[in-house]
């Protein structure tokens, strides 16, 4: 599923906000709300990109977070002759409150 940002309702609680966390700064993010799960698009047919992960909590401070979570992706692993990942990801507590 595509979670449009523009059309995210301020409203609806958000289960599950998973920061994917990739090389270069690039984070895309995806969204559990109820049963639907996908990632967060901007008004074209490409994952919304962002490029901290203040800009997150920024986009996302007027919405009811119920958890938040960051998840480290990278491929460099396979890339030089190292075993594959384990099956089991990490994902570490991302906290969606504002820095003073």
């Amino acid at each position: 599923m595509k979670f449009i940002y523009s059309k995210l309702s301020t409203e609806t609680l958000i289960d599950l906000l998973e920061v994917h966390s990739f090389e270069m700064n690039v984070y895309l993010v995806q969204l559990n709300i109820g049963s639907e799960q996908g990632m967060v698009y901007d008004n074209s047919d490409k994952p919304m990109r962002f490029y901290s992960s203040q800009q997150i909590r920024e986009l996302f401070a007027e919405f009811d977070v119920e958890q938040a979570v960051m998840v480290h992706d990278t491929p460099y692993d396979e890339m030089i002759g190292n075993p594959p990942k384990a099956n089991e990801r990490m994902a570490l507590p991302f906290s969606m409150v504002q820095p003073y």
